[in-house]
C-alpha cells in the first residue's frame, strides 16, 4: 500500500520530489489544455479572435491562462520522461527532449499576442484588426525568432519522446500511439470543435504514465540513475 510522503519530507528528497513533480504534472498538463480549448470561446464562436476574445472576454483570458500554465508544465514534465530513457533509446530521448522542451516554452510565449488580438477587436473592424495582427506576426524577426519552426517542436516532439520512453520499456505501444494521433492528428483539422478529441485523447495516455510514475517508488526511480563510475582503487587513492 503506498503512502503519499509529506510536503516536507518531499522537499528534503531529491528523489521523491524530482519523482512526485513529474508523475503530477504529466497528469495535469495535458489536462490544462484539454481545459483550454474547451473553454477558448474561439473553439465554438468565430474563427477570427479578434471577434470570439471580444464576445467573451471572460472566457478568452481563463483559456489564455490555462494554455500559459499547461505548456510551461509540460516543458517541466518533459524531464521526467528523458528520466525513464536513461537506460535505453537515451539517445532518442534526449534529443526529443530537447527539442520538446523548446517547443513548450515558444508556444507559452506566443500566448502574449491573445489580449493584443482582443484590443484590437474592441477598436478595429475584424478584416482589419486581422490585417494589423497579420502584419505585426509577419515581421522576420517575429516570425523565425518566436514562430516557426519552434512552435512545431513541442507536438512534434512529445510523440517522439514518448515513443523513447516505450522503447526503454516502462510504457506499452498504445501510449505513443494515442499521444501521436491526438497532437499530430489534430493538425489535420481547423482549430475548432474538431480539436477536442484529438487534445483529449493525450491526457489518457500520459497522466496512464504520471501515474505509474507515481506508484512506482523512490527506488524505482532512483534504479535509473546512473552508479557511481569512480572504480574502488582511484577512490581510495584520493583519501
Amino acid at each position: 500500500m503506498l503512502t503519499a510522503p509529506t510536503v516536507g519530507a518531499m522537499f528534503r528528497d531529491q528523489v521523491t520530489f524530482r519523482r512526485v513533480t513529474a508523475g503530477v504534472l504529466l497528469i495535469v498538463a495535458p489536462l490544462l489544455q484539454a481545459l483550454a480549448v474547451v473553454v477558448d470561446p474561439g473553439t465554438w464562436g468565430d474563427e477570427r479572435e479578434a471577434v470570439s476574445f471580444g464576445a467573451n472576454p471572460v472566457l478568452a483570458q481563463i483559456q489564455s491562462v490555462l494554455y500559459h500554465w499547461s505548456w510551461m508544465l509540460m516543458a517541466v514534465a518533459v524531464l521526467g520522461l528523458v528520466h525513464l530513457t536513461r537506460r535505453a533509446a537515451t539517445r532518442l530521448g534526449h534529443v526529443a527532449g530537447a527539442l520538446t522542451v523548446l517547443g513548450y516554452l515558444q508556444l507559452s510565449g506566443l500566448l502574449l499576442t491573445d489580449p493584443v488580438e482582443w484590443w484590437l477587436g474592441r477598436h478595429h473592424p475584424p478584416e482589419e484588426a486581422q490585417r494589423i495582427m497579420d502584419e505585426m506576426l509577419g515581421l522576420p524577426g517575429v516570425m523565425f525568432g518566436f514562430q516557426l519552426p519552434w512552435m512545431f517542436f513541442g507536438f512534434l516532439g512529445l510523440p517522439v519522446l514518448t515513443a523513447a520512453v516505450w522503447r526503454a520499456g516502462f510504457v506499452g505501444w498504445w501510449a505513443p500511439a494515442v499521444v501521436a494521433a491526438g497532437y499530430l492528428g489534430s493538425f489535420a483539422v481547423s482549430y475548432g470543435p474538431a480539436t477536442v478529441p484529438f487534445w483529449a485523447a493525450p491526457v489518457a495516455a500520459l497522466g496512464w504514465i504520471g501515474w505509474k510514475v507515481l506508484r512506482m517508488g523512490d527506488e524505482a526511480w532512483a534504479a535509473y540513475y546512473p552508479a557511481a563510475r569512480v572504480s574502488p582503487e582511484r577512490e581510495s587513492s584520493r583519501r
